[in-house]
């Protein structure tokens, strides 16, 4: 049975130790035999024989283990491999190397093998290469390092010139030794050449397809170019070694339209595609270059688009001329792909046949260049509700009429999107044979779709506006009239009266019928304005508690301030009047509580232009956002809340007028909302109001002081409810003499009784005709001209300018439930008046004209 590799060490020892036994024995029984001399010798060998085991020992050159063994399968195995290997312990000597190393080294059979780092000590860099592995190793890495020597390792070759090798080194370890080095030897020589050979060949490759008589660009599966032949950098003027292909997209280089044909040819998944496309490129200076693409693409197995490869073919041969023969053709397909209008023919069945650039952007994404070869119907295009006109419009083409109307459709997947589709027959000259049944324009009409329901929804509130107007206007005549009669009866019946009480019902009613007035007249934008220069931050601080008190308990009101919000200009009050009642109809939308939000902020005349609001002009505006949780408003409600009278709200509890005054308001302040709703989710309405810049208004000022100096406006300043005796406390007339000027009777009658009643020596009239007239008569003997503005033959201002000829001191006041603003530009600079509003009462009126001649 033989012994394993484990058991050979402790025989050898029992050996030894048996044998040290017997000569003690030995010696333990013949000491009386042997002499001291032969037992002195005995023991001096024994002691040489100790001291060379010990330095034996320790120099490795006995030992009670064995030499390792390596397995004939496995030393088969090394022996096989091309590749020199040799295993070394970390003292760099050699426990094992395979015959391709030593053919490699140069070693016989009966040297000993030379180490790696025997090998490479005369060469610096090799040497260097062998520590850098070493060092690697002990860190329980492998790694591989390429050196060139200037003469081969040993003579395994007659050629003596430099040669290449590459040195590998790998941590090995067995159940025997510590760590060793697995080293691994390659002469890479051959190797080298054939990389050198390759890159040679390569830049041959790359300097012929630089100069190559035709343009060639690739790029990646984003679109961007990642190389650019120098022939075609060349035709577009491109300074090679300051253009960075990185991000930089294919549009850069191509004019007009014709990225739209580039993108349309797309490959099936997992395939490639070729396409014929004649297109213009675009040179650095802006200039076209028209030229024939041959443009290859690819597309990965799920369908994603690969890398692209194209070719460029100018169109002028090598002296630069144009070539003859493809002159038309170029000229037709300049003109056919860089029109602005997307066109496509048809044949007899609707199948396109062919479309220009435009066409593919114009249905980007809906139908591409494969599409066209698979045979798609343009029909494709339409919806439901629009397919039949497209229809009926192909078999007039067919019929060769030749006034086809135009049809109307919108986009197949975006609603907000129209086209306008014009079809015109093809039409065959006697020789001719063509396919083509009709010719195809489309133009996109959803700009002016979109005009068109702007202008239609504007003329829809100015014609409102107009009637409300009017009606007002009228309406203001009739409220006169029932406030000064209730008025005079109320002169003549104290509170003991059994009538009184009925007389202040219908003052009382009066009154909130004028409020109701008001509303509409802010909804027509003419109503009397009291501008001043505002700051949003004190209009919103001052405004605060009492919009947090009309919200109630349920709702929470939040105010966020913008930085440095710049001041407007509008009516204080009014204005006021806009935020309560948002806040009111805010509320209204939250029956189960939540919070409302205002905020301000500055807008930008740039952010203006990229939100891109609907009649909205550029500018710099103060942005005032109103914002709800509540339930939201519905699209096609959305469309009609600022139009009087309506309102989803039950009956009784509400006017309808609340929003069109809030539209009205803003819009005689110059600005501008707009509401953004989200059923469910809430409402934001935004008012923008014009930034108050003092240079401006102070040049306006300066322009206009003619009229403003010294101008009695001041008096139409006061609200019509103000109380009497606020600037004045002797209202009575003193016989002076007032003409009165109303066309309304009713008006003029109660306004020429209650003048009467102060003391005034009232003449009246009409119009301003008779007004004049009467002034003759009174050789100008009048003291004060009270008007009304609209009125049959002579209106108001027109007296005025009449009356200022011969009676340029008279005084003046105009009356009209219109905004001063209305009529005041109608009159000329520099003209002198006051202004009372309609409706008022005695008290006002008294008042306006006491004060007008104070002044």
């Amino acid at each position: 049975m033989n012994q394993g590799p484990k058991s050979r060490p402790a025989i050898r020892l029992i050996v030894v130790s048996t044998a040290m036994i017997v000569v003690s024995i030995a010696f333990f029984f013949l000491k009386d035999i042997i002499t001291t001399q032969v037992l002195l010798v005995c023991f001096g060998i024994l002691s040489f024989l100790g001291i060379f085991l010990i330095i034996g020992l320790v120099t490795g050159l006995i030992g009670f283990m064995p030499k390792p063994q390596i397995d004939p399968f496995a030393l088969s195995i090394l022996n096989n491999q091309t590749q020199g290997i040799v295993i070394s312990d970390q003292k760099d000597r050699v426990i094992f190397g395979n015959d391709a190393y030593r053919m490699l080294v140069g070693s016989t059979g009966g040297e000993a093998l030379k180490s790696i780092g025997a090998l490479l000590n005369q060469d610096p860099g090799a040497t260097e290469a062998a520590y850098r592995l070493i060092r690697a190793v002990r860190d329980q890495k492998s790694s591989y390092e390429e050196f060139r020597l200037d003469a081969p390792i040993g003579s395994q070759t007659d050629d003596k010139g430099p040669r290449w090798y590459r040195l590998s080194a790998k941590p090995y370890s067995d159940e025997t030794r510590d760590q060793m080095i697995a080293w691994e030897l390659i002469d890479i020589t051959e190797e080298r050449a054939d990389q050198e050979r390759v890159f040679k060949e390569l830049q041959y490759a790359i300097d012929y397809l630089d100069h190559a008589p035709v343009g060639f660009f690739s790029a990646n599966n984003k679109g961007e170019i990642v190389y650019l032949n120098a022939t075609l950098a060349d035709w577009l003027s491109i300074d090679l070694t300051s253009f960075k292909t990185e991000n930089v997209p294919i549009s850069n280089i191509v004019a007009g339209e014709g990225l739209a044909l580039i993108n349309s040819v797309q490959a099936e998944p997992g395939l490639n595609k070729t396409a014929f496309i004649d297109l213009d490129l675009l040179k650095t200076n802006g200039q076209s270059l028209p030229v024939q693409l041959v443009h290859k693409v690819s597309a990965t197995h799920d369908g994603a688009p690969g890398e692209s490869r194209t070719i460029v073919v100018g169109r002028k041969d090598n002296d630069g001329a144009q070539v003859p023969s493809a002159t038309a053709e170029m000229r037709f397909t300049r003109f056919f792909n860089n029109t602005p209008m997307a066109i496509a023919s048809v044949d007899a069945s609707g199948k396109i046949l062919r479309t220009n650039a435009p066409f593919f952007k114009m249905f980007d994404g809906i139908i591409g260049r494969q599409h066209i070869e698979n045979g798609v119907l343009l029909e494709s295009l339409f919806r439901d509700e629009d397919i039949d006109g497209y229809r009926e419009s192909l078999v007039q083409a067919a019929d060769k009429q030749g006034n086809i109307a135009p049809v109307d459709a919108r986009h197949p997947k975006d609603d907000e999107r129209y086209f306008r589709f014009y079809v015109n027959s093809v039409i065959e000259q006697p020789d001719e044979v063509s396919r083509e049944l009709a010719i195809i324009y489309v133009v996109e009409t959803t700009e002016q779709k979109a005009f068109e329901s702007q202008m239609a929804q504007t003329q829809k509130m100015n014609a409102v506006g107009t009637l409300a107007g009017g009606i007002a206007h009228d309406f203001n005549n009739v409220l006169t009239a029932i406030l000064l009669s209730s008025d005079h009866l109320l002169l003549n019946s104290g509170p003991a009266s059994s009538d009184f009480a009925d007389l202040m019902e219908i003052k009382r009613n009066a009154n909130r019928a004028a409020v109701l007035v008001r509303q509409l007249l802010a909804f027509s934008r003419k109503q009397t304005m009291r501008p001043s220069v505002l700051s949003m931050v004190d209009v919103l601080g001052d405004l605060r508690m009492l919009v947090d008190r009309l919200t109630g308990t349920n709702v929470k009101l939040k105010v966020e301030f913008g930085k440095d919000v710049w001041p407007v200009k509008t009516d204080l009050g009014q204005f006021e009047q806009v935020l309560v009642n948002l806040a009111v109809n805010a509320r209204d939308a939250m029956p189960e509580g939540g919070e409302v939000t205002i905020r301000t902020r500055n807008v930008e005349e740039d952010e203006i232009a990229a939100l891109n609001y609907r009649g909205m002009s550029s500018g710099e505006y103060v942005l005032v956002e109103v914002e709800d949780q509540g339930t939201g408003i519905e699209p096609e409600v959305l469309e009609q809340i600022f139009e009087p009278f309506f309102t989803t709200k039950d009956v009784g509890k509400g006017t309808g007028l609340g929003l069109s005054m809030v539209y009205g308001i803003i819009k005689q302040s110059g600005g501008f909302i707009y509401p953004e709703s989200e059923v469910g989710k809430g409402t934001t309405f935004n008012i923008f109001l014009p930034r108050f810049e003092e240079i401006a208004a102070a040049n306006d000022d300066e322009q206009k002081s003619g009229k403003d100096k010294g101008d009695d406006v001041s008096i139409a300043k006061k609200p019509a409810d103000a109380k009497l005796g606020d600037e004045s406390s002797d209202l009575t007339g003193d016989s002076t003499t007032v003409l009165l000027v109303e066309d309304e009777e009713a008006v003029r009658r109660g306004g020429k009784r209650m003048l009467e009643t102060r003391g005034y020596d009232v003449h009246e009239a009409g119009d301003g005709a008779e007004a004049l007239e009467i002034l003759h008569e009174l050789k100008g003997k009048v003291d004060i001209v009270v008007s009304d503005v609209v009125m049959p033959e002579m209106d108001g201002p027109t007296l005025l300018r009449e009356l200022r000829k011969d009676y340029p001191d008279i005084k003046f006041i105009f009356v009209s439930g219109y905004a001063e603003d209305a009529f005041a530009k109608n009159l000329p600079e520099g003209a002198q008046f006051g202004f009372l509003a309609k409706p008022f009462s005695l008290k006002q009126l008294a008042t306006a004209v006491r004060d007008m001649l104070d002044k």
